[in-house]
């Protein structure tokens, strides 16, 4: 895969509770890279994210975070660069998680290629 290819949209998530939620998770045979993921908070308020990572399991806590309760401002998006975040287990998995329901959609980008 060529390194300046920066993919298509592979998932897109807004959690509609405060639980951790899969979002990015490959078939079997499948390799992810997952190159950036897009916030946005669509709400009034300011609202806090967090994204795991797991390579091999669904633990969304203290030990597979990225990102640990980041406030992302009312009305406002970021841009975050995942470029060395690679799936290559079908039971990993990219997972995210919000302090407000239904506060926050979660896009990312990335290549998905077979083994």
């Amino acid at each position: 895969m060529p390194e300046n290819l920066k993919g298509v949209q592979i998932a897109q998530s807004r959690p509609s509770n405060t639980t951790a939620v899969s979002a990015v998770s490959p078939t079997d045979g499948q390799i992810i890279q997952v190159t950036s993921v897009f916030l946005a908070n669509t709400t009034s308020a300011n609202a806090t994210f967090r994204i795991f990572h797991d390579e091999d399991g669904t633990t969304y806590d203290e030990s597979t975070a990225l990102f640990y309760d980041v406030t992302l401002d009312a009305n406002t998006s970021l841009h975050i660069d995942l470029a060395d975040i690679w799936l290559r287990n079908s039971s990993g998995n990219l997972a995210v998680r919000v302090g407000t329901a239904s506060a926050i959609t979660f896009t990312f980008y990335g290549i998905a290629d077979e083994q």
